[in-house]
């Protein structure tokens, strides 16, 4: 990987922890002064995307070392167990909010509740606001960089954000006469956050596994191939996606009564073209076949 590619990753991330860092303990001593729940499982929230930016760094400093001896592939998969760690750490955040949340609401006594304070719901909108922000701030340099880890804590920031949605109307309902619409606020954060801890994990696995290109790429692969003198067919084309980056394993048909050197040449000139057309694709295998 290039070291644009990781100093942009180091620059996102280091914003994300500063403004998780302030923004939890915002959260926090709102929810604590205010006796809201919902804030208080949303300064949780928060405080739990600290901890995942700091796997984010980690997994993108393993994965973009040079390939060695005993890594002759490189290490670009590592960054998809980033990506899987912190969706585990976005379950079992979820999941842990929710079981509060439900107990709360199974015990019945919902006259005994606190009614949020004002404090909550200008932490609520300013978290929406922060978290917003910093979603798309994630999302276009994780885009830019193509990075599988940043973009999971881009979505992190997107949850966030949705779950102070749900704080801020669960807090302005409980003010409204509804104490139980704080807890209920807190298990709509619980879903959000699961639904966004499938969502990542779902996306880091299929790269763990050579998961295929979409048909879209392939098809532009198949172009670019087609373009070079002297192919006369695809005969297979096979690609698997390698954390961020592609391989692509393709068999032509030449003529075959052209010399081997001349064969050997349009392969490398397809080697050459799909590489340089395609800066996602680290390795290229052409196989030529005799045109029958």
């Amino acid at each position: 990987m290039s070291n644009q590619f990781q100093k942009t990753a180091n620059r996102v991330t280091s914003v994300s922890i500063i403004g998780n860092l302030l923004l939890s303990a915002f959260k926090l001593i709102a929810g604590l002064l205010a006796n809201s729940g919902a804030m208080i499982s949303d300064a949780v929230h928060s405080a739990s995307d600290v901890f995942s930016s700091i796997v984010v760094i980690i997994g993108i400093h393993v994965s973009s070392k040079e390939s060695d001896k005993e890594h002759p592939y490189g290490h670009e998969r590592l960054e998809c167990v980033a990506a899987i760690i912190l969706a585990v750490i976005l379950f079992i955040t979820g999941i842990s909010i929710g079981i509060s949340a439900v107990k709360t609401i199974a015990s019945g006594h919902y006259a005994d509740l606190a009614v949020p304070g004002i404090l909550a719901l200008v932490a609520a909108v300013i978290s929406i606001a922060t978290k917003e922000a910093m979603f798309w701030y994630t999302k276009v340099n994780a885009t830019r960089i193509d990075s599988a880890a940043l973009m999971a804590d881009a979505w992190h920031h997107r949850s966030d954000a949705l779950s102070s949605v749900g704080a801020l109307v669960g807090i302005a309902g409980a003010r409204l006469g509804f104490p139980i619409c704080d807890s209920i606020a807190s298990l709509v954060i619980c879903v959000f956050i699961v639904k966004a801890s499938y969502d990542i994990f779902h996306d880091a696995v299929d790269k763990m596994v050579d998961h295929s290109c979409d048909e879209s790429d392939e098809q532009l692969l198949r172009d670019c191939i087609c373009e070079e003198e002297g192919v006369l067919r695809i005969d297979d084309l096979r690609t698997r996606e390698f954390g961020n980056k592609i391989y692509v394993d393709v068999e032509i048909a030449a003529d075959g009564d052209r010399p081997l050197k001349e064969t050997h040449a349009i392969a490398e000139r397809v080697h050459d073209h799909i590489e340089k057309k395609f800066p996602k694709v680290k390795h290229v295998m052409v196989h030529v076949n005799p045109f029958e």
